[in-house]
């Protein structure tokens, strides 16, 4: 899965947030395209910056895939970060089938739902 979107004010508050708070690693940078991109797992999400006068965005959310045996830690951990979680963690139905999910919002106004395998 990839994730492509522009950032407002460049990449760096986002990229903060993915490499800081979800552990992302950086992949590569396109300097001609001033193109980020970061490893989440299999995922790669590619951070552009929005032009003069460009929303940014246009995406309701994206769903990451994690390996965890608690997600309720993951939720505290975010937490002692000082990420706000947007409704709890509940039971939603995804790629993997049905299972517990979390959201939450990166420094953009993006939705991101973390959902364990299982």
């Amino acid at each position: 899965m990839v994730r492509a979107t522009t950032v407002k004010e460049g990449h760096g508050r986002s990229r903060r947030f993915y490499e800081e708070v979800l552990g992302c690693t950086l992949d590569r940078v396109n300097e001609k395209l001033s193109l980020v991109q970061l490893r989440f797992g299999d995922h790669l999400i590619d951070l552009l910056p929005a032009g003069p006068g460009e929303p940014s965005g246009g995406l309701d959310h994206v769903c990451l895939s994690i390996r965890c045996e608690d997600l309720e830690d993951v939720a505290r951990a975010l937490a002692q970060k000082g990420v706000a979680l947007e409704g709890g963690i509940i039971q939603r139905y995804g790629a993997y089938g049905n299972g517990p999910s979390l959201y939450l919002s990166d420094p953009d106004g993006y939705k991101i739902e973390l959902k364990p395998r299982i």
